[in-house]
């Protein structure tokens, strides 16, 4: 039998009760024996979030180890990880990312295929089934701004600014040498894509695999949506990932965008023919199915701060 060489970080805040589902779906993965440990690293967490690691490291096949911080951030609590790995492999994942059965499998089938250091494997991520997603939703998921399988191809290099590090499987020692998280990114928002341009520059490569599957265990609505695009655009991550030159590119793309002709129509339809179609607002949280362009027009128009902001699909860069 091979031996276990495969590391598990999972950075949590307060999330005790989705902590628990996720370290129970990777106690269940089909080849859990391959896990070396999983790492649990409370961000200055207030609620019962050591009694469940405990509970949960008690009737695990793998060592589960509890690493609290002081509420530093994500980036540090994914760093502090890093450093403490004992694996020559680790995945990046979430607490709220639920690991289907084989998902583990398939990262390291994957490792194995591209055993170069600067490899790196992306899985999917999609909505968990259990919080019966609306239509909305699973495009959100899918062509919104967190992620865009559609355009990925299996096998293919994923886009610094797509590979979003909540199902990722990465050689540590690459890592450790050539860049990790940076610690001044302390609120949601840019740290992952900061990091990916940062690493690619030195040769990092993140291919796609999308039979690697995890399950984003959260409903969301539309109004959280808006928020979220909106919480984007007011981050205090902003302002430090502009000063980073991978926000300098990142943003100068943005900006091009913002001045092209397609750029400007979607505006002025979205300016347009929203108001005209209010009416249909309620039925977005419903499972009631709408084209992607209606989606994507109300959440253009209601989720910017001034309301003509068309935001472009995310990776495109």
């Amino acid at each position: 039998m091979p031996m276990a060489r495969l590391s598990i970080i999972i950075p949590t805040y307060n999330r005790a009760r989705i902590l628990e589902k996720t370290l129970d779906a990777y106690k269940r993965q089909v080849n859990a024996d391959q896990i070396l440990e999983l790492l649990v690293v409370s961000d200055g967490s207030t609620d019962d979030t050591q009694a469940v690691v405990a509970r949960s490291a008690q009737s695990s096949p793998m060592l589960i180890r509890y690493l609290p911080q002081q509420n530093s951030g994500q980036s540090a609590a994914r760093n502090h990880g890093i450093r403490e790995a004992k694996g020559e492999l680790v995945l990046l994942g979430d607490d709220d990312v639920i690991p289907a059965p084989n998902m583990i499998a398939q990262h390291l089938a994957w490792q194995a295929r591209y055993p170069d250091p600067s490899i790196a494997i992306v899985g999917s991520i999609f909505c968990s089934p259990e919080v019966n997603p609306t239509p909305l939703m699973k495009w959100w998921g899918l062509n919104g701004l967190r992620f865009d399988p559609p355009y990925m191809k299996a096998g293919h290099e994923v886009s610094y600014a797509a590979g979003l590090f909540l199902n990722t499987s990465a050689k540590v020692e690459f890592l450790r040498a050539k860049g990790i998280f940076d610690e001044r990114f302390r609120a949601y928002g840019y740290e992952d894509v900061e990091l990916g341009y940062r690493l690619v520059k030195q040769g990092f490569r993140m291919i796609y695999n999308p039979d690697a599957v995890g399950y984003h265990y959260k409903r969301v609505s539309f109004t959280d949506m808006c928020r979220r695009v909106r919480t984007m655009s007011t981050t205090p991550n902003l302002e430090i990932f502009a000063g980073t030159e991978a926000g300098v590119h990142y943003l100068e793309a943005q900006e091009r965008r913002r001045k092209s002709r397609k750029y400007r129509l979607q505006r002025k339809l979205a300016q347009t023919l929203v108001p005209l179609f209010s009416g249909l607002k309620p039925l977005l949280d419903s499972q009631v199915p709408m084209p992607g362009f209606v989606y994507a027009a109300f959440l253009a128009y209601y989720g910017s701060i001034d309301g003509t902001q068309v935001s472009g699909k995310k990776g495109r860069v």
